[in-house]
């Protein structure tokens, strides 16, 4: 099985991937002992110049492409009319998407931390953010090792279990718990959980009040001095953003990772259903099948780059106070801040639009 074209291109994808952040590492360690911005040897300048290779490295492990991977094998197995046989032929498949759709969110909010530092004159982050990817690189390796298991354990005469037995109100899992929520507060929950993240981010987004931290009179002098080993220090700025305004780009990354999981709910409890027109049908992969229009990918797409978008605005804010920062910050995270209120909306209404649109009843009137 593991010689399957598509089976072999994840691998190298996820191989690529580990090796490149692998080959990463002595550099980020050679910047986090030898980076200093007010420098002008040679040496300072090799790794000005290094950085913004490696510094594109990192790109995002997209779990919805490992999906569709699934979904494409999931004719090769007994029992597996989707995705969720595919994954469940053996005990490694759900953690390997789990693990792909950790490694998609981290990879947003790092992604979204290098590209402050990379706006700003003195690049302030260079230090924390190649320590991050240390700390990343593990995380990227684990999944990848869960992934690799997991192919490695496919056998085409394994007779998996369908979709229906995982998530069926009698299964003792999680996902089986989801989808029995009753559809009323199901839907309170989704539509509760999407409207908070969207007010979050407006709020964020117009500057959560645009308060400003009181001048420092010991900050006013001397913003960006040097240390005694020539390093240039990150100085807080005396007209940063304010506890407010950074509070609600917290507030919008925690929105986010609950509008997600309430999403995922309520897609499984009642949204799903609506799709297949069946008051028991509660696979949130089937949607993804051409059978059904390929709706889930409407769903799935801006809900991903929503929550990813959310939590990247959080990452960012405990910069946000960095002298040369002060400006690139309330910027960047207000444009992630409309990101993810155009895409908790778009996923609200196009979720609405294929429960009008369908013949099922769930609620009586």
């Amino acid at each position: 099985m593991i010689f399957q074209p598509a089976i072999i291109a994840l691998l190298l994808a996820s191989a690529l991937c580990v090796l490149a952040l692998a080959a990463s590492a002595p550099f980020a360690l050679e910047v986090i002992r030898r980076w200093d911005i007010t420098s002008g040897s040679e040496r300072q300048l090799q790794l000005e110049r290094r950085t913004y290779l490696f510094s594109t490295l990192l790109t995002f492990v997209l779990a919805l492409l490992f999906v569709f991977n699934a979904e494409k094998m999931s004719g090769m197995f007994v029992g597996a009319m989707c995705a969720v046989g595919t994954l469940n032929v053996n005990a490694f498949g759900f953690p390997a998407l789990n693990a792909k759709i950790a490694v998609f969110f981290l990879a947003a909010m790092w992604l979204a931390i290098n590209h402050v530092d990379s706006r700003a004159r003195d690049y302030p982050l260079v230090r924390i953010k190649y320590a991050l990817l240390l700390a990343l690189a593990p995380l990227l390796l684990a999944s990848g090792w869960v992934e690799l298991q997991y192919f490695l354990g496919l056998k085409a005469d394994v007779i998996t279990s369908c979709c229906g037995s995982l998530f069926s109100e009698g299964s003792p899992t999680l996902a089986a718990e989801a989808s029995s929520l009753p559809p009323l507060p199901a839907m309170w929950l989704f539509y509760g959980s999407l409207g908070a993240a969207i007010a979050a981010a407006a709020w964020h987004g117009y500057g959560g009040g645009r308060s400003r931290a009181p001048v420092r009179p010991e900050l006013v002098e001397g913003q960006a001095t040097s240390t005694s080993s020539g390093q240039a220090s990150t100085a807080l700025s005396p007209n940063g953003p304010g506890w407010a305004e950074r509070s609600s780009g917290y507030a919008l990354a925690a929105a986010s990772l609950v509008a997600f999981a309430a999403t995922i709910a309520g897609i499984l409890s009642f949204v799903s259903l609506y799709i297949y027109e069946h008051p028991n049908h509660h696979c949130p992969f089937c949607i993804l099948k051409p059978e059904y229009g390929y709706q889930g990918y409407w769903l799935y797409v801006p809900l991903f780059g929503a929550t990813a978008a959310g939590l990247a605005a959080g990452a960012i804010q405990p910069f946000a106070r960095i002298a040369s920062l002060r400006d690139i910050v309330p910027g960047f995270s207000r444009n992630l801040a409309a990101i993810a209120a155009n895409g908790f909306a778009l996923t609200a209404v196009i979720a609405t639009a294929m429960i009008w649109q369908s013949r099922l009843i769930l609620l009586e009137h």
